[in-house]
């Protein structure tokens, strides 16, 4: 059984004092396969630190993240466009649109969200969508951008399955992490609902942490509580999830 983890920050600060046991707790419990979604700048080097420590496991992304999106946006896209041109990426990600933390960047966050679909497209890559109170907006633009060669994830959806059911016609899958098992979480009240060649697995450790953990640093072998909660759900065994939701992210990001 081979569980992947389609969206973790391992390179985060939180991980400082203990991220390489970190890791190796988590691929004692069969997590093989992390895909390492990006914020801005000034993590790449740890990124890149990260993929040589741990080549066999770790998949990086490249994006500017939508809660980054400030006056140097445009250097922030440029750094962006020049990683993409030199190396192997496996998405171009996190982007999207925070509404949640501030407003006022709306038109700027549109734009770069814009731009970086233009980029996946161009580099034949999925993309990885952060959206915080933004589902309209996000749908906007991606009624004007969508095409056969747009496709990815839904990175951490809490929406409803309206919501649900829209993500999925653009061609993105639902990563679905932590809230599902949340009391107020309320995806596990339909998530069953939703086909399961839908559906990916991710932990946004060190965000989201499952129960019973909740409220604590989350990390990427917790995974295994989401596991759980969908095994409950759709009442099928876990490793028949682990397969298909891997299987889902090797449809996604070509490896």
């Amino acid at each position: 059984m081979i569980i992947t983890d389609t969206h973790t920050h391992l390179y985060s600060e939180s991980f400082d004092e203990d991220r390489s046991e970190m890791i190796k707790r988590a691929i004692d419990k069969n997590i093989e396969r992390f895909f390492i979604p990006a914020i801005d700048s000034t993590y790449t080097k740890s990124m890149l630190q990260l993929e040589k420590d741990f080549p066999n496991h770790i998949f990086l992304m490249m994006g500017l993240h939508p809660t980054h999106v400030k006056e140097n946006f445009k250097e922030e896209l440029a750094h962006v466009e020049e990683m993409l041109s030199k190396r192997k990426f496996y998405a171009v990600g996190e982007i999207g649109i925070d509404l949640y933390w501030d407003k006022s960047t709306l038109d700027i966050q549109i734009e770069a969200f814009r731009h970086q679909i233009k980029l996946a497209k161009m580099h034949k890559l999925p993309i990885v969508i952060h959206c915080r109170e933004s589902f309209d907006e996000i749908f906007n633009v991606l009624e004007q951008e969508k095409s056969d060669d747009l496709f990815g994830i839904f990175h951490c959806f809490t929406g409803t399955i309206e919501q649900a059911h829209k993500a999925i016609s653009y061609n993105m899958k639902l990563g679905i992490g932590g809230v599902v098992t949340f009391k107020n979480g309320k995806i596990d009240q339909f998530i069953n609902q939703i086909d399961l060649k839908h559906i990916v697995l991710e932990t946004d450790a060190p965000y989201l942490a499952p129960k019973p953990y909740r409220g604590k640093r989350n990390e990427s072998s917790y995974i295994i509580k989401v596991l759980e909660k969908l095994s409950e759900l759709y009442k099928m065994n876990i490793q028949d999830i682990a397969s298909i939701t891997t299987e889902n992210s090797k449809t996604v990001f070509g490896v």
